[in-house]
């Protein structure tokens, strides 16, 4: 009973894992290139930063709303049997 708990968890965390990494990858990348064209023409504006890596967080999590929602529903059929 406590492996197959366990078990769970880790698939529970690993769901979340898979379901973040894009859109946290987006954010990653939106903010890598920014920092670069900060330190390239010396505008040091933190809200330059911040505003960019919000809106492409925005929308990769609208454009991949459906395959998330796919795949929380299959987990939720393995979790709960069905």
């Amino acid at each position: 009973m406590e492996a197959e708990s366990l078990g769970l968890v880790r698939e529970a965390l690993m769901m979340s894992l898979v379901l973040s990494a894009p859109i946290l990858s987006a954010g990653l990348l939106v903010g890598l290139v920014i920092s670069l064209l900060q330190a390239v023409t010396q505008v040091q504006e933190q809200t330059l930063a911040f505003v960019p890596k919000i809106v492409a967080m925005i929308v990769v999590a609208i454009l991949l709303l459906g395959w998330m929602g796919s795949q929380l529903s299959e987990f939720a059929v393995r979790m709960f049997g069905g």
